[in-house]
C-alpha cells in the first residue's frame, strides 16, 4: 500500500514539473515574437536630399542660308554659294557632328498672294564649345549665314555621371545627418542601415540663352547657363 501511494505521489509530481516546464516553454515561444516586432518598429525612416550644379560645356547650334531671287535657279544658285562658304568656314574651326539638316526651294509671295519670285534655304548643325559659340555664330554670318535657328547646351557623359554620383553621396550624407539628430534628441543612436531607396538623380536641361548683336563690332553673348543635378536617397535605420 505504502509503495502505491509513493508510485502515485511520484507521478504527480511530474505531472505538475512537466506542466511547469510546458509553461516556460509557451512563455519563451511568445516572448519571441514580441521582441522580433519590438526589433522591427525601431526603425527610422529618412530621406535625404543632394545636388550638384554645372555648367554646360558643349553647344549644338543651327543656322543657315537664306537667298531670293526672282528665278529658282538664281536663288539656288546664291543660296549654295554662300552655303559653301559657310560649311568651309565650319570644316576650318573643326566642329564636331557638322549635318544638313534642311535644304528647301519655293516660291514666296508679296501680300497679295502673288509669287514674286523664290526662296533657297539650307540649314545646317554642328558642335563647338559654348564658350567658342558666339564668335563662330558670327564668322558665319560675315561669310554668308542669314540666319540662327537656335542653341541647346549639353554636359558630356563622363561629366554627368561625376555629378550624378556626387549628388547620391549628398543625398545619403543629408540622410545620415538627419537621422543622427533626430536619434541624439531622444538619446538614442542608429545601428544598421536596413533598407536604402534610389530615386534617381534628374538633370533638367537648361534654357538656351542667345543674345543678339549690339553692333557690327561686337561678338554674340551665347550664356551656356547652368545645369541642376538632384538626387534623392531614402535610408531605413535600425536604432
Amino acid at each position: 500500500m505504502t509503495s502505491t501511494l509513493a508510485t502515485s505521489s511520484k507521478a504527480r509530481l511530474g505531472l505538475r514539473l512537466g506542466a511547469i516546464g510546458l509553461g516556460l516553454v509557451l512563455a519563451a515561444a511568445a516572448a519571441l515574437p514580441a521582441q522580433a516586432q519590438e526589433r522591427m518598429s525601431r526603425i527610422l525612416s529618412v530621406t535625404g536630399r543632394g545636388s550638384e550644379i554645372l555648367t554646360a560645356s558643349t553647344a549644338r547650334v543651327t543656322l543657315g542660308v537664306e537667298a531670293r531671287a526672282n528665278t529658282a535657279e538664281a536663288a539656288q544658285a546664291d543660296m549654295a554659294k554662300r552655303a559653301s562658304a559657310v560649311v568651309n568656314l565650319l570644316k576650318s574651326r573643326n566642329v564636331q557632328k557638322l549635318q544638313t539638316t534642311g535644304v528647301y526651294l519655293s516660291p514666296y509671295y508679296d501680300n497679295n498672294s502673288k509669287p514674286i519670285g523664290f526662296m533657297a534655304t539650307n540649314t545646317v548643325s554642328f558642335e563647338v564649345s559654348a564658350a567658342e559659340a558666339g564668335a563662330l555664330m558670327d564668322a558665319a554670318v560675315k561669310v554668308g549665314a542669314t540666319r540662327v535657328d537656335g542653341v541647346q547646351f549639353t554636359i558630356d557623359e563622363a561629366t554627368s555621371n561625376t555629378a550624378r554620383n556626387r549628388a547620391l553621396a549628398a543625398a545619403t550624407r543629408d540622410a545620415q545627418a538627419q537621422a543622427d539628430a533626430v536619434l541624439t534628441a531622444l538619446g538614442l543612436s542608429r545601428q544598421e542601415i536596413i533598407g536604402i531607396q534610389v530615386e534617381g538623380a534628374a538633370m533638367p536641361m537648361p534654357a538656351p540663352m542667345l543674345r543678339g548683336v549690339a553692333n557690327a563690332a561686337a561678338e554674340t553673348p551665347v550664356v551656356a547657363g547652368e545645369q541642376t543635378v538632384q538626387a534623392t536617397v531614402t535610408l531605413q535605420i535600425r536604432y
